[in-house]
């Protein structure tokens, strides 16, 4: 069980949000079986379908519950049932809401470990990623290997003892980033640098080809747990002052689709 604690709040029944407001949706996906039947009623066939090509249960269970979670948290902004909500997919496989809706939400999601974490704007490209802390053998090599010379630099300069944070720190910011381009692996991962060094606030540096980019994109370290870290990065559109709200999946409104 994650921790609760005072800043992830009860979620209302229906939610509006602005383009300047970020809301951040966590949720544990390791829900007891019997929850299971329930939750999967708001799933699509070919999500059902997708589940069912899952070996071991536990994955199973999380990709159901990670599913329903997005259905329902999306269906506070769209006022539809979650079994109502419809997505369409980019040419990376991003998802979106389904152009029939005509929301103007957007949103992102990831999860590492048993924990989800969603993110909801409007009308702004977003990305979230979200990763459990763990040890990383031979770390610099990998940081060589994937990272910008930039971003290895700095990484070899971090103190032992942080070095763990540091690489997260990086890898979360990139894969924020290059999920709100909506990009996937098609954009290289070292062909960009963010900021990495533990306690200094969360940056995108530079792109190649592209020297606005800086100005264009929000980044931010995200607390949602211990022992994970994430970040978030937002199209800017002029603004840097974002109202971020935390959210807690699971709590109250029979979120689960039963008395919680």
């Amino acid at each position: 069980m994650i921790n609760t604690d005072r800043t992830w709040q009860t979620p209302t029944a229906n939610l509006t949000i602005s383009d300047t407001e970020i809301h951040l949706w966590r949720a544990e996906l390791d829900r007891p079986q019997s929850q299971i039947q329930n939750i999967a009623q708001t799933l699509s066939d070919s999500e059902l379908q997708r589940a069912d090509r899952f070996r071991f249960d536990r994955d199973k269970i999380r990709f159901i519950a990670r599913r329903a979670a997005l259905r329902g948290i999306l269906s506070r902004y769209l006022n539809v049932a979650p079994n109502q909500v419809q997505f369409s997919y980019g040419p990376c496989g991003k998802p979106e809401i389904a152009d029939n809706l005509d929301s103007g939400i957007c949103f992102n999601l990831s999860d590492s470990q048993g924990l989800a974490l969603y993110a909801v704007t409007r009308g702004r490209k977003i990305g979230v990623d979200l990763e459990q802390i763990r040890d990383i053998p031979h770390i610099e090599e990998l940081a060589n290997r994937f990272f910008s010379k930039q971003e290895s630099t700095a990484l070899q300069a971090v103190a032992a003892e942080e070095k763990i944070a540091a690489f997260f720190n990086c890898w979360t910011r990139k894969e924020a980033y290059i999920k709100a381009m909506g990009d996937g692996l098609s954009f290289p991962l070292d062909k960009f640098s963010v900021s990495l060094i533990p306690g200094e606030p969360a940056k995108l540096l530079n792109v190649d080809g592209d020297r606005s980019a800086p100005e264009l994109w929000y980044l931010k370290e995200l607390v949602t747990a211990p022992n994970y870290i994430a970040a978030i990065a937002v199209e800017c559109k002029g603004d840097r002052a974002f109202e971020i709200t935390n959210w807690e999946w699971g709590m109250g409104h029979g979120a689960w689709g039963i008395a919680e």
